[in-house]
């Protein structure tokens, strides 16, 4: 063996050896990683919903945080937020008095004069109440020819020769969409109050609602569509009977919201088969405006076509970060900590401004933000020269290299937001009652189940108690006659009478 050929062998045993200890470091990282996954403390709030992981006793322990919803874990016993009862709720007066053999003074024997009460107050709560509403039609005859007979019509109903009200209807429909309740659970509610009713037919109720709003669901993706700037993510679902499709095979549910400093917001939810560009391009039909997403590509095209500005997801570039973290060795600060300090650093600002003008917060973010900008890229292309080609902290840096024109254009403007967190806050619903109820059976009760959570969530978005609403709309959504007469039930016309 010549000596050309020795130190090609001894190059390509090093490059195998490199690569071997890059494979060891990248298993290691993984169990770093997912030990930290199962067995460590979790770094963001836990949201209020998640509240129902905790037995009863032991969130006693837990400071919960009511005006933005989330939950910290303590280290130290802190004071408890005593309840409170709103002073809009009726008051039944139970009255407590003295007998009367003590309504003398022990003293002397004179009878005692009152002079006041004191008053305590106790939250009541009366439990649901099943009645039937029976529709009278009058009939009428001509005595005299007792040949002419008419009788009184009937209002168009939600669900046409059902039992269902429309209050009923709309209980139904919040205990699954809002509450997180199945129907299966709701039926055996229902059997304990002494009424059968079976799933099938509570399932095909609810497919009847969301095909009875559709005519709201347009006019509210038309309004969506006039914004300047609108969120966009999307979530698995899985359906069991699709056409030519697995009951395996994952479904999507998209949900694009209005900003968050919009005065008539908008929640929508659309059910599609796939995850192709497609579905994107029937929610923007006509879209225009900076639309926030967390980088996936399906919407790079669409974007060129339509002349839409593209936003990046700083917090989803944050949790790439996080996982690296903590897949980093016990005790050990690395790159991930310096880009996750860097990253708090434009989040401050935006929390500084967070009640400014949007003219203030485009200053600030001039200002400020472009510097911490600046660093970042600097640090990043200092990250870039030695390349990490496998794990955690590789995918980080892969992600902020790739989005970065769209993750820096938020300065541009003091309109548009830093992160997609209004529309993964909008998901959130969604996958808790996911969580419940697992699967939808149908295409159709997946369709349905977009158009109520959108209608339920725009209203919780705009500020309306959900269930009176839906009842509003059951009931007179059936007697509309043009556009006009739908607007009127828009979330935010409703609030105004």
């Amino acid at each position: 063996m010549n000596s050309t050929q020795f130190t090609s062998e001894i190059t390509e045993l090093k490059q195998r050896l490199s690569d071997k200890d890059q494979r060891i470091k990248t298993l290691e990282e993984y169990i770093r990683y997912m030990k930290q996954q199962q067995f460590g403390a979790s770094s963001e709030k836990l949201s209020a919903d998640q509240m129902v992981l905790f037995d009863e006793s032991e969130a006693l322990d837990l400071d919960i945080d009511t005006e933005d919803e989330t939950v910290d874990i303590p280290t130290h016993t802190r004071k408890k937020k005593r309840a409170s009862i709103p002073a809009h709720l009726p008051r039944t007066d139970i009255i407590h008095d003295l007998p009367e053999n003590e309504k003398v003074c022990p003293k002397d024997g004179t009878e005692l004069k009152h002079i006041g009460d004191e008053y305590s107050e106790q939250l009541n709560y009366i439990p649901a109440k099943i009645d039937v509403l029976r529709h009278v039609r009058r009939k009428y005859a001509c005595p005299c020819c007792q040949s002419y007979l008419i009788t009184a019509s009937k209002p168009p109903q939600a669900i046409e020769r059902s039992i269902a009200s429309p209050i009923l209807l709309a209980t139904i429909a919040i205990q699954k969409y809002c509450d997180g309740l199945p129907l299966y659970r709701q039926a055996g509610i229902f059997k304990r109050l002494g009424i059968e009713l079976d799933r099938g037919s509570l399932a095909n109720w609810m497919i009847k609602c969301g095909q009875l709003i559709q005519p709201l669901i347009n006019l509210l993706f038309d309004h969506a569509r006039m914004q300047q700037v609108l969120h966009m993510d999307e979530t698995v679902l899985q359906v069991l009977q699709e056409k030519g499709r697995s009951a395996q095979q994952q479904s999507r549910m998209w949900v694009m919201t209005t900003a968050s400093h919009s005065t008539l917001s908008a929640v929508l939810y659309h059910y599609s088969e796939t995850r192709s560009a497609a579905e994107a391009a029937y929610m923007l039909d006509g879209f225009s405006g900076a639309l926030m997403t967390d980088g996936y590509g399906a919407y790079d095209a669409l974007a060129k076509e339509q002349q839409i500005i593209q936003l990046g997801c700083w917090a989803h570039a944050r949790r790439y970060f996080m996982d690296a973290k903590k897949a980093q060795p016990k005790g050990k600060s690395g790159k991930a900590d310096q880009a996750l300090a860097l990253i708090q650093r434009l989040y401050r600002v935006e929390k500084q401004m967070l009640h400014a003008t949007s003219e203030e917060r485009h200053v600030a973010r001039e200002q400020t933000s472009r510097l911490i900008l600046q660093q970042l890229r600097q640090w990043l292309d200092k990250s870039l020269e030695n390349p990490i080609k496998q794990g955690k902290l590789a995918q980080a840096l892969t992600y902020l290299n790739n989005q970065w024109p769209k993750l820096t254009r938020y300065t541009e403007n003091g309109e548009w937001p830093i992160d997609n967190n209004r529309a993964e806050n909008a998901v959130r619903p969604f996958v808790i009652g996911r969580k419940n109820w697992i699967f939808a059976a149908t295409p159709k009760g997946a369709s349905a189940s977009a158009n109520l959570y959108s209608l339920i969530e725009t209203a919780k978005a705009n500020g309306i108690e959900p269930s009176a609403y839906l009842a509003e709309v059951f009931t007179k959504l059936p007697l509309v006659k043009s556009v006009e007469d739908i607007e009127v039930l828009l979330p935010w016309n409703v609030k105004e009478k």
